[in-house]
């Protein structure tokens, strides 16, 4: 999904009243689509409040909500720091269909029914720069629920207090678990330093506030990319499915090795083969997947004569002798086999100098980042991605909060999914098996990598609503295949 500044979204709105789709309509397509993910995101019914400011923004919420309680079973209730006379008059109107008594007043937490999820709809779109006075306080009072009384906070569209454009987060914002971008993501939403204020995202399609045209950003979600979504054919088999060889492990990093190859398996790869050096491979046997195989492995470049369709260097390979590094260099440097590097093999490359002379896909976290190209590690991370694309074949997957996947020539893809609760070792070992699953069964660098990181961070996502604060890569793997379903069905 493109991402779109705030006049552009505004040039779309114009659009779509020009074909004839009323301001009062707009909303009410938006509201109640909106309402709709949320009731399919937030399955534990409780009690819903929307906080209201002037503007159309919490005639959305105030929508949303009657969706959540007329279709889901919320009970629903609405704070504002404005008398409902000063609210615009679409506003007015959705309260009114509401039926509701009154609003409610503060330490209205008290007296209501568990789970409790606070809808910001304080500020849309065209709102600027810090918040004040009322606006300030229903914040500060949202943030406080969140903190303290354990409260879900959803943001409509934007988190009130943060700029749409550029992703500065002003003083007083409103902090959110989850931001509801309606219609097209807004770009400022999508850089890193907005994300502790938007928490995840997620796209509300509405079709006529769609974006037509890709811009230099993009949001990988399941609603508008078309990748992924075939089932397989009902002759499929395993050849068809793919060989991915892994050269990973060492005796200190052994479940290293194993994550990579559990990813591969859990991502429909057909055939697994674990390359591993001797000393290491009795601390792999005992504890490999049953469905992957295992095989002695000294030079990596070895790995030129076998036959696979993807490969996997450099999760948990720790220190090497001389045979085994010079073999891996040799086979980065030649083989036409799509690759996944990772970890050690990043920071093997970066000790020798190596550059892959074909589209590999690299995927560092930050620190491995500022060791590949450190006359990179003063910039931004959405310009430093950028600037690296240009400047090699390989497609990068820059790990972190919003990872980047880009490759030269293409928009910046942002991920939309994941959880503070991956924030434990591991998590990038499965997500390299799981893009070399995917390459094996014949998906491109650019979409395999964007495809890999989103299928992890949604897994991750539904674990944590069962384990909650901590999802380890063994929960994330075991919840692949939920999450393959849900992007082919374009669900999130």
């Amino acid at each position: 999904m493109s991402t779109v500044t705030i006049q552009q979204m505004r040039e779309i709105e114009q659009r779509a009243i020009r074909s004839g789709i009323s301001e009062a309509e707009l909303m009410e397509l938006a509201g109640m689509a909106l309402g709709r993910a949320m009731g399919n995101q937030y399955r534990e019914v409780g009690t819903a409040v929307a906080y209201v400011g002037k503007g159309h923004n919490g005639g959305d919420a105030l929508i949303a909500l009657r969706i959540l309680q007329e279709e889901f079973g919320w009970q629903v209730g609405v704070r504002s720091g404005f008398k409902i006379d000063q609210w615009a008059y679409l506003t007015r109107v959705q309260w009114a269909d509401l039926d509701l008594d009154e609003l409610l007043e503060n330490g209205f937490e008290k007296q209501v029914h568990a789970p409790l999820l606070l809808i910001d709809g304080l500020l849309g779109i065209g709102a600027k720069g810090a918040l004040r006075d009322s606006l300030l306080e229903m914040a500060a009072e949202m943030n406080r629920l969140r903190n303290e009384c354990g409260a879900t906070v959803v943001a409509v569209d934007l988190p009130s207090g943060v700029d749409p454009d550029t992703g500065e987060i002003f003083p007083g914002a409103v902090v959110a678990d989850r931001t509801f971008m309606i219609g097209t993501a807004k770009r400022g939403l999508l850089f890193s330093q907005a994300v502790n204020a938007t928490g995840q995202l997620a796209l509300v399609g509405v079709d006529a506030l769609r974006a037509d045209d890709i811009g230099e950003m993009e949001l990988i979600c399941s609603q508008s990319m078309d990748f992924g979504k075939a089932p397989r054919p009902f002759d499929f088999h395993k050849g068809k499915a793919g060989r991915v060889g892994i050269v990973a492990g060492s005796l200190s990093f052994s479940g290293a090795a194993l994550l990579s190859a559990l990813g591969a398996i859990r991502a429909g790869a057909g055939m697994v083969t674990l390359y591993a050096r001797p000393e290491v491979a009795e601390a792999i046997r005992s504890r490999l997947p049953f469905e992957a195989m295992l095989k002695l492995n000294e030079n990596p470049e070895e790995l030129l004569g076998d036959h696979l369709d993807a490969i996997v260097v450099g999760p948990g390979l720790g220190e090497m002798d001389d045979v085994f590094a010079n073999g891996l260099a040799q086979l980065i440097a030649q083989t036409k086999v799509a690759m996944v590097i990772d970890a050690d093999g990043l920071n093997f490359m970066a000790e020798r100098g190596l550059k892959p002379n074909s589209p590999h896909i690299l995927t560092p976290h930050p620190g491995e980042f500022a060791r590949l190209a450190p006359e990179l590690i003063n910039m931004n991370r959405e310009d430093a991605a950028k600037t690296f694309s240009e400047k090699n074949v390989a497609v990068l997957l820059l790990k972190g909060a919003r990872t980047i996947v880009v490759k030269h020539g293409n928009p910046l893809r942002i991920n939309s999914t994941g959880t503070p609760a991956m924030s434990n070792g591991g998590q990038g070992d499965l997500l390299s098996g799981v893009i070399a699953a995917q390459l094996a069964g014949g998906m491109n660098h650019f979409d395999a990598a964007a495809f890999g990181v989103w299928l992890c961070g949604h897994a991750a996502e539904l674990s944590y609503e069962i384990h909650g604060d901590v999802c380890t890569a063994t929960d994330t793997a075991a919840r692949l295949g939920e999450s393959m379903r849900n992007w082919r069905r374009g669900e999130r």
